[in-house]
């Protein structure tokens, strides 16, 4: 049968073809050892949006090189997790990749685990890691887990591994700054966020696909991630917005204004 043209139909194809185009220029090679990185897991979490559960932390080389927040309005840059955050990437904290996979595979099953609070998933070059993606849906494949991601998803094996990952049910978020990204993100089959501007007043709105998108309730009610656990489960075509926030705040509305 043959498919009307035009719409999520084409952005399938595009996302299929996996172009890198002008605008998204091939990144310098990278290469990060696995072994080199540290992982942390803080089994309660004492941050009162997320609620007490547990969490982990990568060592900051996990960020990708494409990520419009990279030192530029990360919420991870600020206040006692900017501290955390620097003693894992230094290796004063937490433990090898290993290590890690065996404490989540320890978890309770069943416990809602959010994955990389700060960090996100090892890369070579912005190409994600085969071995670490394996690894963690095996570690996590009893728990509620989840977690975001900036790769782009026109590398590598990148849109492969983020469709097994939420196949085999660890839930792997695509990270976004606009309702087209956000669009196509779902057309590929995946779970779509997206940062807004702090002063963003909207709590619900549509994409020019008509996607819903609803700001995150922790956000805009008495609630956290524990209890709403939507960014673990949810209608594939619901996205979830997170206005900006943090002490670089600014900068992140200034690095979300330059993606639209």
């Amino acid at each position: 049968m043959q498919r009307p043209p035009g719409g999520i139909h084409q952005r399938r194809q595009r996302l299929a073809r996996l172009p890198i185009d002008k605008k998204n220029p091939p990144l310098p090679e990278l290469r990060v050892s696995l072994s080199n990185l540290r992982f942390h897991l803080t089994r309660v979490s004492g941050n009162r949006k997320t609620g007490p559960i547990p969490v982990t932390t990568s060592s900051r080389a996990t960020c990708p090189p494409t990520c419009p927040f990279l030192a530029s309005g990360c919420y991870a840059d600020g206040g006692p997790l900017a501290l955390h955050f620097g003693k894992v990437t230094a290796g004063e904290r937490g433990v090898t990749f290993p290590q890690h996979c065996a404490e989540l595979a320890a978890l309770p099953a069943g416990q809602m685990t959010r994955l990389h609070q700060a960090g996100d998933m090892p890369h070579n070059g912005g190409r994600v890691s085969r071995r670490f993606v394996h690894g963690m849906v095996k570690a996590c494949r009893n728990l509620k887990a989840y977690t975001y991601t900036h790769h782009r998803l026109s590398l590598g094996e990148n849109l492969a591994l983020l469709r097994y990952a939420n196949r085999q049910g660890l839930t792997v978020n695509v990270s976004t700054e606009s309702e087209a990204a956000a669009d196509e993100a779902i057309a590929a089959g995946l779970p779509a966020v997206m940062a807004v501007r702090s002063d963003e007043e909207r709590d619900r709105w549509q994409t020019p696909d008509g996607h819903a998108v609803l700001v995150c309730p922790a956000q805009t009610g008495e609630t956290d991630c524990a209890t709403c656990q939507l960014c673990q489960k949810r209608s594939r075509r619901l996205i979830i917005a997170f206005r900006a926030h943090g002490v670089s705040k600014r900068k992140a509305d200034a690095a979300i204004a330059g993606q639209n």
